[in-house]
C-alpha cells in the first residue's frame, strides 16, 4: 500500500467544484445534471466506501458525480476542506478535533465509516509479558498519531511515566517494521498495514490493541477513529446532495461488511495490494451502515460522548490546548 500514514501534515493543491440542481426523469439522471462533489481520500481503509461507491456507480445512482483527490494525511485533507477546495472527506477524528480546538467552524462530522481497533496496537518481543517489563526500554511510534495516544494511555493507566520509565521515540509509521527488526527499538505501536507487517515477524507478539484503550469499553471510541466530514458551506447549500452521498456511501460500507469478496477487484486498483491482502484489510475492520449512524452520532450518542472524552484526553496529553464541545460539530441531519 502506497499511502497509509494519514496523520503527518502535508498540504495539497485542490480544484474547487460547484453544485448544480438535479432534475430526474423517471429513473434516468442525466450526466450534465449530476451534483458535483469532490472527495478527499487516500488508499487508507477508511476511504474504501467512497471509492467503492464511486467505482460501482452508487453515487451516480444518487445523482452525484464524485471527484477524487488523494492526500497522504488527514491534516492535508482537513486543510483542503477548510479552504473550500474539497466538499467532503474521510479523516482521523484527532485532526478534526484539533481544528475544533482552534475554533474552526467550516465543517460538520456526519458519520463514522468503520472501527479499525483490532489492527492498531503495541507489539513487543516475545520475552516481554507486560508493560512493566518495558521499563528502561523504548517504544517506537509516530508522534501525534492515534498509536501515540494509545501508548500514552496504556502507560499512564498502568502507573508508568512516559520518557522516564520508558523512552518513547518518534518513528514514521512506514519505518517501524525495520526499526524493530533491526533492534533500534524494543516495541512498536502502529496501525495496519505496518501492524500486519510486524505481526508477521518471528519473535513478535501483540501486547495490546485499541480495545485496551481506556475509552473503548465504555464509549466504543478508539484513540483515533475515522469520521466522515463535510464542508459546512456546501452542506448548508446542498443538504439533499449530502443526504444522497451518505446513502450511497453507507450502502457501500454495508457491502464491505456483508460481502467483502465482491469489493476486492475494485479496491486493489486503489491500494495496489494483492487480492489476498486486500480481503484481509477489509475483514480487519468493522463496517458501519446507515442505520448504525443513528446510534453512533444521533441524539445523545455514547460515541459522541466518547469523542468528547478523547478531546479532553488530548489536552491532558499535550496534543491540543483546550477541549472543544465536540457535539457542536456533529450533524446527524444527513443520516
Amino acid at each position: 500500500m502506497k499511502i497509509h500514514n494519514r496523520r503527518q501534515f502535508i498540504k495539497g493543491a485542490m480544484i474547487g467544484v460547484g453544485a448544480l440542481s438535479l432534475p430526474v426523469i423517471g429513473n434516468t439522471v442525466f450526466a450534465q445534471d449530476l451534483v458535483k462533489m469532490n472527495y478527499g481520500g487516500s488508499a487508507w481503509l477508511g476511504h474504501y466506501p467512497a471509492y467503492l461507491a464511486m467505482a460501482d456507480g452508487g453515487f451516480k445512482k444518487e445523482g452525484i458525480e464524485l471527484g477524487w483527490e488523494s492526500f497522504g494525511t488527514s491534516s492535508g485533507r482537513m486543510s483542503a476542506l477548510m479552504a473550500g477546495n474539497i466538499d467532503i472527506a474521510g479523516t482521523g477524528a484527532v485532526s478534526a478535533i484539533a481544528l475544533m480546538a482552534r475554533g474552526a467552524r467550516q465543517f460538520y462530522i456526519i458519520g463514522v465509516p468503520e472501527d479499525f481497533g483490532r489492527v492498531e496496537g503495541l507489539f513487543v518481543r516475545e520475552d516481554i509479558n507486560s508493560l512493566e517489563d518495558l521499563k528502561g526500554k523504548s517504544i517506537g511510534t509516530t508522534f501525534a498519531s492515534s498509536a501515540h495516544t494509545l501508548v500514552l494511555d496504556l502507560l499512564l493507566n498502568n502507573g508508568l511515566v512516559p520518557d522516564k520509565d520508558i523512552d518513547i521515540i518518534n518513528v514514521p509509521a512506514p519505518e517501524l517494521p525495520s526499526a524493530i527488526q533491526s533492534n533500534q527499538i524494543d516495541a512498536a505501536a502502529t496501525w495496519t498495514p505496518y501492524f500486519n507487517n510486524i505481526a508477521a515477524m518471528p519473535g513478535m507478539k501483540l501486547l495490546a490493541d485499541d480495545t485496551s484503550f481506556s475509552l473503548y469499553q465504555e464509549f466504543g471510541v478508539t484513540p483515533g477513529p475515522d469520521v466522515l466530514v463535510v464542508s459546512k458551506s456546501f452542506a448548508d447549500k446542498n443538504p439533499d446532495a449530502v443526504r444522497n452521498f451518505a446513502r450511497a456511501y453507507f450502502a457501500a460500507s454495508a457491502r464491505l461488511g456483508s460481502d467483502p469478496e465482491s469489493a476486492v477487484s475494485t479496491l486493489v486498483k486503489l491500494t495496489q495490494l494483492s487480492d489476498e491482502e486486500q480481503l484481509q484489510m477489509i475483514n480487519d475492520a468493522n463496517w458501519f451502515d446507515l442505520q448504525d449512524q443513528k446510534e453512533l452520532i444521533g441524539g445523545q450518542a455514547v460515541f459522541v460522548q466518547g469523542l468528547q472524552k478523547l478531546a479532553e484526553m488530548l489536552v491532558e496529553y499535550g496534543q491540543i490546548d483546550k477541549a472543544p464541545e465536540v457535539a457542536e460539530w456533529i450533524n446527524a441531519d444527513f443520516i
